[in-house]
């Protein structure tokens, strides 16, 4: 028997992804000196809080929700790999990798990685949760993708000064 996850253990493991993400924007608030900057990472410090609060109301409906065992356990080790090595493993290395960057352009190049890292897993998690919960996940992943473009809006300011 390969390994399954359940609709709430995929559902708890967005909800870690969203909480290291709005660990790592709030401590980059008070690093930076750049204005533009500093008002970004705290609009998207909310935006992941505001996620956690959408996906813990997602767990009452998944309950013990099984996604169906079509999917092998290949698949299964992948979406283990995938939440495995998102960028910030818990909200400590979030703080801790926000407090060793060295610049702005860093911190957004670490942001951008981990908002992709949430695209991918959304999109696999999105097929394996009950369909009435998948338009929640789609609209999570167009905010996430939302963020992707404000943080190259965001680099590109910051490299053109």
């Amino acid at each position: 028997m390969g390994i399954l996850f359940s609709g709430s253990e995929l559902v708890n493991i967005a909800i870690g992804i969203e909480r290291n993400g709005a660990a790592f924007y709030d401590g980059l608030v008070n690093l930076t000196k750049d204005a533009t900057a500093r008002g970004a990472y705290k609009y998207l410090a909310d935006k992941e809080r505001g996620h956690i609060a959408i996906f813990q109301n997602m767990l009452g409906s998944v309950g013990e929700y099984q996604p169906p065992e079509t999917y092998t356990e290949e698949y299964a080790l992948y979406l283990k790999a995938l939440a495995d090595s998102a960028v910030f493993s818990d909200d400590q290395v979030a703080r801790e990798m926000a407090q060793k960057v060295g610049s702005d352009a860093e911190a957004i190049q670490v942001a951008l990685g981990a908002e992709k890292d949430s695209i991918l897993f959304y999109s696999e998690m999105r097929d394996l949760v009950r369909s009435s919960d998948r338009e929640v996940v789609n609209k999570i992943i167009e905010e996430e993708r939302s963020h992707l473009r404000q943080l190259s809006d965001l680099k590109r300011k910051i490299a053109t000064g």
